[in-house]
C-alpha cells in the first residue's frame, strides 16, 4: 500500500520530474521541478489556492514516483519526452502531431541533388523550410528540375565514370546533363546549384538579374538558342516571385511567430513560419486539457511539445505573450539548435504588429473550431444520451471500447480495439492484438482471447461493443463472467448489404433508426474498428511479403539489404559472392561482410 504522506517525507530537495498515478497505476500528470520536495508537497497542502483542474487531479492521485536529474534543463527535456510517451490526462497536450517537409540540397556531394525530406540531419547539406504545404514543395521541386537539368539519382558518380556506366533515361530526354558520363565539370554543374540556392534563399531578384545579364550576353553573341533558355528561366522565376508573400522588411529574418487564442476550455495556437523575411507557411494547433491552466503555462507547454518534434529551429521565436520557463526554454532550444535561439516578446514596432496579426488568425480559427466543435459535441452527447436510455445503462458511458477480428481464410488472425472517450475517438488508446492461442477461423475464440488479455490491464470501459452478433457476445460474456466483471456488452450486427443495422446482446436485438444521430454514432464506431483491423492486417501482410532471407542476418537492415540487391541483382548472386566482392558494396563493412558470408556457408544455401 502506497502511503502518500510517508512518501512525501522522503522527497529529495533536487531537480527532477514527478509522475502522478491513479488507482489503476496509470500516469495522469507529468511535471518538472527545481526542488521535487517543495513542488510535489504543494499539491497535498491546502487546496484553497488550487484551480479546479488541480483539485480534480489531486483527488485521483493514488501514488507518485519521481526521477532525479542533474539540472532543471535535463528535467525539462525528460518532462517533454514523458508527456509525449504517456499523454497524461491532466497535462496540456498538443493534439496535432505534425512533421513538415524540407527541401534539401546535398552540397556535401560533388554533384549535389535537390530533394524533399522530413528529417534534418547534421550532414553539412543545406535545408530549406519547414513548409506546411506539401503540394507547394512538390511544385517547387518540379519547377527546379524543369529549369535546371540536375541529377536526382543517388549513384556513385566517380564509380559510374570509372566503369563507363550507361546514363539513365533522364540524360537522354535532357532532364539531366549527365555528370555520370564524365563530360560535365563540377564547376559547370555547381553553377546551376548556386542559382538554385539563391532561389531557395528567397533571393529571386538577385537570381533574375543574374540570368538577365547572361541572356543579354548570349543575345549579343548571337547565341539565341541559349538566350531563349535563360528567357524561359526568367519567366518561370518571375511567376513564382509574384506568388510569394512578403510580410517583413527584415529580409534575412528566420523566425517563427507564435500566438495563443483561448477560451476557458479550449485553446488554439497559430504559428507563422518566416524564412528570409517571407511567410513560407502557417499552421494552427488545438490544445487539450487547458481548463484551469494559466495562459503562460499553456503557451509554454506548446513551445516545449512543438519544438521537441521539430527538426529545424529558427534563430528567433516571437511570442505574443510571456511564457512559463522562458529562460530555460531558450537554453534548451539553443542547445538543440547548436546556436543562440531567442524567444522575443515584442512591445512595439514591426514584430509586435506581426505577433498581433498571428493572434488575430488564431482567434479567428478558434471561433470557427469552437462552433464546429460545439455542434459535434452536441451531436455526440445527444447520441450518448440516447444510447444510455436505449440500453438502460446506469450512467452515460464515458469510455466505450469496440473490438473486431480480422483474418484471411482463417490465417494470421488479429484483433483490434478502438476507444471513444466522451463520444470522441481517442486514438492514443487504440490497441492491436496478434491472436496467440486460437488456430484457424474461430472469430468467437479469438474475440474471447483478446478480451481475456485486455481486462488484465485495468482502466476498464463503461461499455463494450463488438463487431459481430450473438456468437461473439456470448464468447466475451463468458470471459467477463469468469473474471466476475460486470460491464454492459453488445454486438453491432449488419444487414445483408454489410451496413450497420443494430445492436444485439444475449437476450435482445435492437434495430436502429438510420435517420438518428445514435445510428450514425454506432455506425461510425463499427466502421472505425473494422477499418483499424483491416489496416493492421494489411500492414502485417505487406511485411510478410517483403521479408527476405537477408532479414535473418545480423547487422543487415533495410539500407544494406537494398544496397546488396542493387549491387548483385539477386539473392543467388549474394550467396555466391566472395568476401572481397561483398566488401565492394556500399555500406557493407568487414563485420557485415563476414556475417553475410558465414550465414550462407553455415546454412548451406
Amino acid at each position: 500500500m502506497f502511503d502518500i504522506q510517508e512518501q512525501l517525507k522522503l522527497l529529495p530537495d533536487e531537480p527532477g520530474v514527478y509522475l502522478m498515478k491513479n488507482k489503476n497505476d496509470k500516469i495522469i500528470y507529468v511535471g518538472k521541478a527545481i526542488s521535487l520536495k517543495n513542488r510535489v508537497r504543494q499539491y497535498f497542502q491546502s487546496s484553497k489556492n488550487h484551480s479546479s483542474k488541480v483539485r480534480s487531479m489531486v483527488e485521483n492521485i493514488a501514488s507518485f514516483e519521481y526521477i532525479i536529474t542533474d539540472s532543471e534543463l535535463e528535467a525539462l527535456i525528460l518532462e517533454c519526452n514523458l508527456i509525449k510517451q504517456y499523454r497524461p490526462k491532466y497535462n496540456v497536450l498538443l493534439r496535432d502531431d505534425k512533421t513538415y517537409p524540407y527541401i534539401k540540397v546535398t552540397v556535401n556531394e560533388d554533384y549535389p541533388r535537390v530533394m524533399k525530406v522530413r528529417r534534418v540531419l547534421k550532414d553539412n547539406a543545406k535545408y530549406f523550410g519547414p513548409y506546411t504545404n506539401v503540394g507547394a514543395v512538390n511544385d517547387t521541386l518540379e519547377i527546379i528540375h524543369n529549369i535546371y537539368p540536375i541529377r536526382n539519382c543517388n549513384i556513385d558518380i566517380p564509380k559510374a565514370i570509372k566503369n563507363n556506366a550507361r546514363p539513365c533515361l533522364n540524360y537522354h530526354i535532357k532532364k539531366c546533363i549527365g555528370p555520370c558520363t564524365g563530360h560535365v565539370s563540377q564547376k559547370e554543374y555547381n553553377k546551376m546549384i548556386d542559382e538554385i540556392l539563391l532561389f531557395l534563399s528567397g533571393k529571386e531578384e538577385t537570381l533574375i538579374n543574374l540570368l538577365k545579364e547572361k541572356m543579354n550576353e548570349c543575345a549579343m553573341n548571337f547565341n539565341f538558342e541559349e538566350a531563349a533558355t535563360y528567357r524561359d528561366k526568367i519567366k518561370n522565376l518571375e511567376e513564382i516571385k509574384e506568388k510569394q508573400k512578403i510580410d517583413s522588411s527584415s529580409m534575412d529574418a528566420n523566425q517563427d511567430v507564435i500566438a495563443l487564442a483561448r477560451t476557458e476550455e479550449e485553446a488554439c495556437v497559430q504559428v507563422f513560419f518566416m524564412r528570409n523575411g517571407k511567410i513560407i507557411g502557417r499552421e494552427h494547433f488545438i490544445l487539450e486539457g487547458v481548463e484551469g491552466s494559466k495562459s503562460n503555462s499553456v503557451l509554454g507547454s506548446f513551445v516545449k511539445q512543438f519544438y521537441m518534434e521539430q527538426e529545424y529551429i529558427p534563430k528567433e521565436i516571437i511570442i505574443d505573450e510571456d511564457i512559463e520557463d522562458r529562460e530555460i526554454l531558450e537554453r534548451w532550444l539553443s542547445e538543440k539548435k547548436g546556436n543562440k535561439v531567442s524567444i522575443t516578446l515584442p512591445q512595439k514596432g514591426e514584430k509586435k504588429a506581426l505577433a498581433m496579426m498571428v493572434r488575430k488568425n488564431a482567434m479567428e480559427y478558434l471561433n470557427k473550431f469552437s462552433h464546429l466543435n460545439k455542434q459535434k459535441y452536441e451531436k455526440s452527447i445527444g447520441a450518448l444520451t440516447q444510447l444510455t436510455e436505449l440500453l438502460n445503462l446506469e450512467t452515460v458511458p464515458e469510455r466505450i471500447e469496440a473490438y473486431d477480428i480480422s483474418n484471411i481464410q482463417g490465417v494470421d488472425s488479429i484483433g483490434t480495439m478502438v476507444v471513444f472517450t466522451n463520444g470522441k475517438k481517442d486514438r492514443k488508446e487504440y490497441r492491436r492484438f496478434k491472436i496467440k492461442t486460437i488456430v484457424g477461423p474461430d472469430d468467437y475464440g479469438s474475440m474471447a482471447e483478446i478480451l481475456s488479455r485486455r481486462i488484465k490491464h485495468g482502466n476498464l470501459p463503461n461499455l463494450i461493443l463488438l463487431d459481430g452478433g450473438k456468437g461473439q457476445v456470448s464468447a466475451v460474456q463468458n470471459v467477463l463472467d469468469e473474471n466476475n466483471i460486470q460491464i454492459p456488452l453488445w454486438g453491432m450486427f449488419k444487414d445483408d448489404k454489410h451496413r450497420t443495422k443494430g445492436l444485439v446482446n444475449k437476450s435482445q436485438e435492437i434495430v436502429l433508426d438510420k435517420t438518428t444521430n445514435l445510428y450514425r454514432f454506432v455506425a461510425s464506431i463499427q466502421e472505425e474498428v473494422h477499418n483499424y483491423a483491416i489496416t493492421y492486417h494489411r500492414s502485417l501482410r505487406k511485411k510478410s511479403l517483403t521479408k527476405s532471407v537477408l532479414d535473418d542476418i545480423p547487422g543487415i537492415g533495410e539500407t544494406r539489404k537494398k544496397n546488396l540487391l542493387s549491387h548483385f541483382k539477386s539473392i543467388d548472386s549474394i550467396k555466391a559472392a566472395t568476401f572481397e566482392e561483398l566488401l565492394e558494396v556500399e555500406s557493407i563493412n568487414k563485420t557485415a561482410a563476414e556475417n553475410i558470408y558465414n550465414y550462407f556457408k553455415i546454412n548451406n544455401f
